[in-house]
């Protein structure tokens, strides 16, 4: 169910090849005025920021066209360095859809979110039905054949759903994969889109890593 204290307005980060899931913790590091401008107005009031990818991942104007669905994150932590910029860690809350965007403010984007679709993103999901033996056969290939070296078996102790969640946000997918394990209706469709790309991967090497703000 979702929370009665979820924002009926949030700000938007237009971020090519970011994906932030629920109970996924993504870091980002933040220096352009207008974003050190959101940060600062979150911190002040509830602390979400909703992350959203451009529908072009090289689209550099400063209004891009966005993909619809989104996530809602919370700041958990944050740090402001010498060089005044800031360094936040954003905690997935709640997949929203963009209902309609807001006249801008202190120079950053908002939208009013809609999380009907999205009723169960709070409450984490069992891997029951994923197929877990085939995920990590297929990840420890992908590692091997990009030369990542990992803790094994800290990656394989991980539960079913922050294995999941880890995967889909780190691994270097193209942005309009990414969003499409967003969109996942279920962590066992994610699990088995996950396994698709990676699968895809192996067989023609050197995915899009790049991460840009919009």
């Amino acid at each position: 169910m979702l929370e009665d204290n979820l924002p009926e307005i949030v700000p938007i980060f237009p971020l090519s090849g970011a994906l932030l899931l629920p109970r996924g913790v993504l870091p980002l590091n933040i220096f352009e005025p207008r974003y050190l401008n959101m940060v600062h107005d979150a911190m002040a009031n509830d602390r979400t920021i909703g992350m959203v990818q451009p529908l072009k991942n090289d689209d550099k104007s400063q209004r891009p066209a966005v993909y619809q669905t989104g996530c809602l994150g919370r700041i958990t932590a944050f740090n402001e360095t010498e060089d005044d910029r800031f360094l936040i860690m954003l905690t997935g809350v709640n997949r929203f859809h963009i209902a309609r965007e807001l006249p801008d403010q202190n120079g950053y984007r908002r939208i009013v979110p809609d999380y009907s679709d999205f009723s169960e993103d709070q409450v984490p999901e069992t891997g029951n039905q994923i197929d877990r033996n085939r995920l990590l056969d297929v990840l420890h290939l992908f590692l091997q054949q990009n030369a990542i070296e990992v803790e094994w078996k800290a990656v394989t102790a991980l539960p079913d759903e922050q294995l999941i969640v880890s995967l889909a946000m780190t691994c270097p997918f193209k942005p309009n994969e990414k969003q499409a394990l967003l969109e996942c209706a279920s962590l066992a469709e994610r699990s088995q889109v996950l396994t698709a790309l990676l699968e895809m991967a192996l067989l023609s090497p050197g995915t899009d890593d790049s991460v840009r703000p919009n």
